[in-house]
């Protein structure tokens, strides 16, 4: 094994992750083509509704009941990141913010001292298949934070920082940052004010990557010897990985104080990076609750049964936000971001 890699592991639904990260999904949903409801246009029976995460006919309509997704449910003490690759996501929270996203953008929400949220995914084409395709990351807060005001943030796709690494004139080796710097000189998008990630000294990084057939790049080293790195193989078929061969799809465990070569083989290959230095701190989790002690779990309940985190400004558990395929956010302050579909 490379010097470099620290250990192998086989990726499932959720993917193995390492503090300062808490949780990874790859959601990868091929949807039919979608009814009036804007739900899928295909029989529910033989499904759990409420509760289907059985992947029959290679979708899931999750906690959904007429719309795939996630109805209202709450959170507190760390954050998500939702990169959606494939497929649009209709967000709504108890803060009055809501949104339509995809194609490319990253939705990153600050749950701190407590938000319910909703993600339902309206499927609008109704003459096409409706494929959907995400990661859902979650990410630590440290203790002083965890009661920070909940925050939502909008990366739009034609913002987010691209980097070539490849050698001009060799095939084409592409990172998207979403989180980090890769030693970048241009501006980076700023993080939420309260997040590990806005920590230089933290050293977090997202980013996805995507290298071309025979693609060859470096990823420079971290910017700290305590820096973890976690690299995902989902989409490909053999990536040189440090000089070792490495079949997909498959999660390594990175040491971060060196530079680390990637090479693709006859097919493309596409990788997520999660990297960051500890928070170094207990973690209690209970659900949507990720705090520090079993006691302030307690708390969380008890005050999310006493207060809903604000209350659900919506008529319906799981909104959508209609049938017109356009990427918008409407934040809590009445200010309104809208792009193209």
């Amino acid at each position: 094994m490379s010097t470099l890699i620290t250990a192998i592991h086989a990726l499932g639904f959720q993917w193995p992750v390492r503090d300062p990260f808490l949780f990874c999904v790859h959601h990868d949903d091929r949807y039919p083509a979608g009814a009036a409801s804007l739900g899928p246009a295909a029989s529910l029976a033989g499904r759990n509704i409420g509760q289907d995460f059985g992947g029959k006919d290679g979708w899931n309509m999750y906690h959904g009941e007429t719309v795939p997704g996630f109805p209202a449910h709450p959170h507190r003490g760390f954050e998500t990141v939702t990169i959606v690759r494939r497929g649009l996501i209709d967000h709504s929270d108890s803060l009055g913010a809501a949104a339509r996203f995809g194609g490319g953008d990253v939705q990153w929400l600050t749950a701190g001292r407590g938000i319910v949220h909703a993600e339902m995914f309206p499927l609008l084409d109704r003459a096409q298949p409706n494929p959907l395709e995400l990661f859902q990351i979650w990410l630590n807060l440290p203790a002083r934070d965890k009661m920070v005001p909940p925050h939502f943030t909008m990366l739009w796709n034609h913002n987010l920082p691209r980097a070539v690494l490849s050698a001009p004139g060799q095939p084409l080796a592409e990172v998207v940052i979403v989180a980090g710097t890769l030693g970048l000189n241009a501006a980076v998008l700023p993080s939420p004010p309260h997040s590990w990630a806005a920590r230089p000294e933290a050293d977090v990084a997202i980013w996805t990557l995507r290298l071309e057939p025979r693609a060859r790049c470096v990823l420079p080293a971290a910017a700290h010897v305590s820096t973890l790195r976690n690299l995902y193989f989902f989409a490909g078929r053999d990536l040189l990985v440090d000089g070792q061969s490495q079949a997909g799809p498959a999660c390594l465990e990175l040491r971060g104080d060196a530079g680390l070569t990637l090479e693709a083989g006859e097919l493309a290959c596409e990788l997520l990076l999660l990297q960051g230095r500890p928070i170094g701190e207990p973690v209690a989790r209970y659900g949507p609750f990720v705090m520090n002690s079993p006691a302030e779990i307690n708390q969380a309940i008890t005050d999310y049964r006493r207060t809903q985190f604000g209350g659900w400004p919506w008529p319906e558990p799981g909104p959508v936000h209609g049938a017109t395929a356009r990427r918008f956010a409407r934040h809590a302050d009445g200010r309104v971001e809208e792009y193209p579909a």
